[in-house]
């Protein structure tokens, strides 16, 4: 039995980002890395247009330098071309730096899931890289009933989750798995944030809010 892949979120703020290739496969990569808030830089002879115009990438017009990944925290390769993506893959090991190859999962180190976002909220479905077009499918079968309600129970979730860390000294309470249901995420489809807010205070075993006694 194959070990079994540890999934991450990465904080790529500001960190440098390596992609080699420059076509429609490697738009859709940057276009996902420059979301994450990465520094990107291409390098390729050619590009589309979406990369080519883009003032937020740095492109190098030219073919991929050997052992230029060792300079990135982090690299994906989309070239097409075998021999680019191996000798890609083989600096990327020789340098420690995590390489996704795209429609090669021998060469990847990290495989990207397919992803339904709503704000902060993220979804995925990952088949360890071995039908991208699968995890699309999935996606979209699974995350019909998953919209922008489900962001705002988010919203609620974390700012009552930090209510009840100050409260009791941890944010962890199998009371989650109760207070956490249809019914919250109906009161917030009907737009009734209030009330939404204190029943999931309620289900958690937080005490209800003072009033306020008014000003004099």
């Amino acid at each position: 039995m194959s070990p079994t892949p540890y999934p991450v979120n990465l904080d790529l703020t500001g960190r440098r980002v390596l992609v080699v290739g420059a076509g429609p496969v490697a738009a859709r990569k940057v276009a996902g890395l420059l979301d994450a808030g990465a520094d990107v830089t291409v390098v390729a002879p050619t590009a589309v247009d979406e990369i080519a115009d883009d003032s937020g990438v740095r492109w190098h017009e030219r073919p991929y330098r050997r052992g230029e990944v060792a300079s990135y925290r982090l690299a994906v390769t989309a070239t097409g071309d075998p021999d680019v993506d191996d000798q890609v893959h083989r600096d990327a090991e020789a340098a420690g730096v995590w390489l996704n190859s795209a429609d090669d999962p021998e060469r990847c180190t990290f495989t990207l899931p397919a992803v339904s976002r709503h704000g902060d909220l993220q979804v995925t479905v990952s088949t360890n890289g071995n039908s991208p077009a699968v995890s699309r499918w999935l996606r979209q079968s699974l995350f019909d009933d998953i919209g922008p309600e489900h962001a705002a129970v988010l919203d609620l979730a974390s700012e009552v989750r930090t209510e009840l860390r100050e409260a009791t000294g941890t944010s962890e309470s199998p009371a989650w798995g109760i207070a956490l249901n249809d019914a919250l995420v109906d009161t917030v489809r009907r737009g009734d944030l209030d009330a939404a807010r204190a029943a999931l205070r309620c289900g958690l075993g937080l005490p209800e809010t003072p009033t306020l006694e008014p000003a004099p």
